[in-house]
């Protein structure tokens, strides 16, 4: 089959394209899907680097979020059929490991994985939606409904709003009914998040988006003064950290989901006791949070944001898009 492999940590020229690849086997408890799309993300970077504790086998096919077509069914499989439509959840939940990282994943023809990992796609959700929806979007839905509980009366702060869990959480926050204010690094990408919905846009302002946020609602104070927002989402980490938590009003919530630009940041707790703060970590996500996903999607409640659909032999240029910030919203690629 034709593929894009990973033969060593490196940059985008670790990644080749290749027409042979074997085809995956199917085991008795496996089923193959024929991939009709896949999406990037971060995580394939860093996969592609190399991540410490984190051994991958090479040669690697990438690719976590994968959607498609099943096309083999092992003799141990039941209640799936030849042809049905299905998402696969890049985590194997029984034996370990995640598609994409450790077991091949969609960046090619064929995947094979386990039965426990598909998920039916609804009549009215395309395979480019549904495979938009993983990391990215499921990530989002856990942190902003389950851990973060958005309301209606919100006011919230996305950092990094324009990738793929950035433009998931302001759907999902307007979809809530909140106020939302984005961060975003040009002038362009803030103008398509209020496209999206985004009530207030602004840039970075050299580490000084707090002060972004005064000038909207106040700054915040005393007992019973109301100023700053009500939630941050910060997955970015680094020098946005302590930014963050000055943009929070008394008894605010940040969220966290990740650390792109460093997972050790200088942090001043003074603002955690005195504001009495709460500081929410939310992990991946549940099948759950894929299903509901879907469901928005087929009632016409919500729209992945697809920024590029490309070819599998331009696979390095979307990863290249990715790394350099060059995109809004989600990466797609159709083998």
């Amino acid at each position: 089959m034709r593929a894009i492999i990973l033969n060593g940590h490196g940059g985008v020229d670790a990644l080749g394209y290749v027409e042979n690849f074997p085809d995956p086997e199917c085991g008795k408890d496996d089923v193959v899907v024929r991939v009709k799309s896949t999406s990037l993300n971060y995580h394939d970077i860093f996969t592609r680097n190399g991540m410490p504790g984190i051994k991958i086998s090479m040669p690697m096919i990438c690719g976590l979020d994968v959607a498609g077509e099943i096309a083999e069914i092992g003799a141990n499989v039941s209640g799936w059929k030849i042809g049905e439509r299905v998402l696969i959840d890049p985590r194997n939940r029984v034996e370990g490991g995640l598609v994409g990282e450790t077991i091949h994943g969609g960046l090619a023809e064929y995947c094979r994985v386990k039965e426990h990992q598909l998920v039916r796609i609804p009549d009215g959700v395309s395979f480019d939606q549904a495979s938009s929806l993983p990391v990215a979007y499921g990530t989002a839905h856990r942190m902003m409904m389950t851990i973060g509980q958005v309301k209606s009366d919100d006011k919230i702060l996305i950092l990094g709003a324009s990738g793929g869990v950035g433009t998931g959480a302001l759907l999902l926050a307007k979809m809530a009914g909140a106020e939302v204010v984005v961060c975003a690094s040009s002038d362009s990408k803030m103008e398509k998040l209020k496209s999206l919905g985004a009530d207030h846009a602004m840039t970075y302002m050299n580490n000084e988006f707090h002060k972004g946020v005064y000038e909207l609602y106040g700054k915040p104070g005393r007992r019973g003064f109301e100023g700053g927002v009500t939630m941050v989402v910060n997955f970015t980490g680094g020098d946005t950290w302590v930014p963050s938590l000055r943009s929070l009003k008394r008894g605010g919530r940040l969220l966290t989901c990740g650390a792109t630009a460093g997972f050790d940041p200088k942090t001043d707790i003074r603002f955690i006791w005195t504001f009495e703060l709460k500081l929410l970590g939310s992990n991946s996500w549940e099948r759950d949070d894929l299903e509901q996903l879907m469901k928005y999607i087929r009632d016409g409640k919500m729209e992945p944001v697809i920024d590029k659909k490309l070819p599998l032999t331009e696979t390095r240029e979307g990863i290249r898009l990715l790394e350099e910030r060059e995109v809004f919203g989600k990466v797609v690629i159709n083998p």
